[in-house]
């Protein structure tokens, strides 16, 4: 393969019509997302990006000229981060820190909690609860 200018990406690919086909473009024109590589062919009349979905399993390689990989790798690490974050403050769940969350804050205390406890009486229980009030009350 040819040296890569900086900032571009080469895909190689099965095509179901071309066959194997490699395209060269600019890091920018090519996506990794839902487990799809996503090239940009171009745009419409309204200015919209139209974008070629392949099938990770139909993708060979891919290839990329950066300046630093450090930072490739630490756009996509603040990009997860970032995601993680947002689904935890979304989901009422502790998620994947092992229930340590919070507990910096709180000095070994449990953090603090939003849920309610209901009691749940069984029906031999709501009986005998019954019957020690009937007994209670004289009847």
């Amino acid at each position: 393969m040819d040296e890569l200018e900086l900032g571009q990406a080469t895909i190689t690919y099965d095509d179901p019509e071309e066959g194997t086909v490699t395209e060269t473009v600019d890091n920018e024109e090519l996506v990794y997302a839902r487990d799809h590589w996503m090239l940009k062919t171009g745009t419409d009349e309204d200015g919209n990006d139209l974008m070629h979905q392949i099938p990770r399993d139909r993708v060979h390689h891919v290839a990329r000229s950066v300046e630093q990989f450090e930072e490739q790798t630490q756009t996509v690490r603040h990009r997860v981060e970032s995601i993680a974050g947002d689904l935890r403050d979304r989901l009422p769940v502790d998620i994947g820190d092992g229930g340590q969350r919070g507990r910096g804050d709180t000095h070994g205390e449990d953090p603090p909690s939003d849920s309610t406890t209901v009691q749940i009486e069984t029906e031999s229980e709501a009986r005998d609860h019954e019957e020690e009030s009937e007994a209670g009350s004289g009847q």
